[in-house]
């Protein structure tokens, strides 16, 4: 028998695990809506293209052979994995629904994703989300996350790459600070006063800022180092120095009046701004609920204009 024979025998190879499970030919017959005369038929064939006899007939009911046996086990596989391809086939083109796995760093998450993750959910009543809320960088293939949120300058190569917004970091002071300290015009006068730097890494305290074609780059102290940029604005506020905080996290403060940007002619350049970009794999964008969601981003955190 030729390997593709197989080919020819599909439908006849369904019908006998049909008539095997259901212990009749009536009852295969009733459930592919054919007669059992036909059902019948197709077991013959298949039994003449396996050269094997796969049931023992009698007036009464039907007996497996022991080669009959083995062939429902297979046949069962068989079906069971053309159920699966079809189910498949339906979350690919159906309605969106299912789980998503995504990960953000903790202050977008807070004070950008939350809300439209709200909304999205209340829109797909049949689509889950799990958000993992970390700084670290995550690997999307090998912690099996389906969308990734980075904030960079260089997204990694093997992954689509969808631009969200920008993310700045800014350099902000609290007015009852500024009022009892030296005035802040240069980059240079940071170094006299009490700055609150990350502490993650050694370079940390050493800050860089672009305006055009300058590049300075100061080394800065302060009383108080922290790298959760929450509480870092909170000190701000306080008036224990000046601190650098990303955009999206001083907004509301800076509307309030609370803190005051220092330096806007000036770029603060640093490794935790840049883009926020939504990370996934090239593959997955084909099913129903990851458009959904990767849409429903790009398009409610879109820059206004």
């Amino acid at each position: 028998m030729r390997t593709d024979d197989f080919l020819e025998v599909m439908h006849e190879l369904v019908a006998f695990v049909r008539v095997a499970e259901l212990g009749s030919f009536s009852a295969a017959a009733r459930r592919h809506g054919q007669t059992p005369s036909a059902v019948s038929r197709q077991i013959t064939r298949l039994e003449s293209v396996l050269g094997v006899s796969l049931l023992q007939r009698t007036t009464r009911q039907l007996h497996l052979t022991e080669a009959g046996m083995e062939v429902l086990e297979c046949g069962r596989e068989m079906v069971a994995a053309a159920q699966a391809s079809m189910r498949v086939a339906e979350g690919h083109m159906g309605t969106p629904r299912g789980l998503i796995r995504l990960s953000a760093p903790k202050a977008f998450a807070r004070h950008v994703l939350h809300q439209p993750l709200l909304d999205f959910l209340q829109r797909y009543s049949e689509i889950d989300v799990h958000l993992m809320v970390v700084d670290r960088v995550v690997d999307p293939v090998r912690e099996g996350i389906d969308l990734a949120i980075r904030l960079t300058d260089d997204p990694p190569q093997g992954m689509v790459a969808r631009a969200l917004m920008p993310v700045h970091q800014f350099l902000l002071a609290s007015p009852a600070y500024l009022a009892s300290h030296e005035r802040i015009q240069t980059p240079e006068d940071l170094m006299n006063h009490s700055c609150l730097s990350l502490g993650e890494q050694e370079n940390d305290s050493r800050w860089r800022f672009v305006r055009g074609n300058d590049q300075v780059e100061i080394s800065v102290a302060g009383r108080y180092t922290l790298n959760h940029s929450e509480m870092r604005l909170a000190a701000v506020e306080r008036g224990l120095g000046v601190g650098c905080v990303q955009d999206f996290v001083a907004r509301d403060a800076l509307a309030a009046g609370r803190v005051v940007r220092l330096l806007p002619e000036w770029t603060f350049d640093t490794n935790y701004q840049g883009v926020a970009y939504l990370l996934f794999s090239a593959s997955r964008y084909t099913t129903p609920k990851m458009r959904a969601l990767i849409d429903h981003l790009v398009n409610a955190l879109r820059p206004e204009g």
